[in-house]
Formats: C-alpha cells, sequence, structure tokens
C-alpha cells in the first residue's frame, strides 16, 4: 500500500501516546479488547473508559468518562454506538484531545464537524488497528 509522505493518520499514528478507548471491554472476545491489546502491544498507553467497568482491563484502571482521567489523552476511540458520540466530541473538545476515532460502524456526521470546527482530527469509520497495520506492518 503506497501512502502519501502527508497522510494525516500516519501523523496521528506517530505522534499519539495515550489512547483513551471509550466502550472498552474486559471480554478478550469483544473487538474493543482485541484492537487496544494491539495498540497496546504497540506501544500506545491505553486508557479504558467504561463506567461499568471495576477492575483493572490490559493492566489499566478504567475510569468513568473521560473527564476523569488526569493525564493527557491523544485520542479519544469509540466503540459505543453512534448516538453516543456527541456527548463524547463535546467533552474531547473541553478537554483539547486533538483527535476523535470513531470505529467501523461509528458515523455521526454532525458531531465529526462539530470536532473538526473546534480543531480536532477525526476519523470516521475505520478501525484504528487495521489502519495501524496498513502503515506500520
Amino acid at each position: 500500500m503506497s501512502l502519501s509522505a502527508h497522510d494525516p493518520i500516519t501523523d496521528l499514528l506517530k505522534a499519539a501516546k495515550s489512547i483513551a478507548v471509550v466502550g472498552l471491554s474486559n471480554s478478550p472476545f469483544r473487538a474493543s479488547y482485541g484492537v487496544s491489546a494491539y495498540m497496546q502491544n504497540q506501544g500506545y498507553r491505553i486508557l479504558p473508559v467504561n463506567p461499568n467497568l471495576h477492575e483493572a482491563v490490559l493492566g489499566e484502571e478504567p475510569y468513568a468518562s473521560l473527564r476523569d482521567i488526569p493525564e493527557r489523552i491523544d485520542i479519544v476511540d469509540i466503540f459505543r454506538r453512534s448516538e453516543f458520540v456527541p456527548e463524547l466530541v463535546d467533552q474531547a473538545i473541553q478537554l483539547g484531545v486533538p483527535a476523535i476515532w470513531m470505529q467501523e460502524g461509528v458515523i455521526h456526521e454532525p458531531a465529526a464537524a462539530k470536532a473538526r470546527q473546534a480543531g480536532l482530527f477525526v476519523v470516521m469509520d475505520r478501525c484504528i488497528l487495521k489502519e495501524h497495520r496498513a502503515r506500520f506492518r
């Protein structure tokens, strides 16, 4: 796969250190878990966001919301249904997160437009694992 020298997804994945994974499950059979484990193995800090988790996932303590994370977030990776995206975009804007990533099947055009207007980089309906593999394998 040949990519231009100025591929913004490549730039994002190179610059990012931490990924807040909204909807991360503690079940190894769920996509959110597998994708997060892969990204963690590639050197990213995974910050689980799921109010229903009460124990560590992938060795990281979970947070109930993005607002509870006490450190810098580089990417908010969303594994929730599309109707939850606007609230997450609002939180990301408030927190100054530089990028929103909506996984495959997660699409919300108005929220994406709002995020872009606020200066966030937006990826929608794409898998971060697949995009990482395509660029860094």
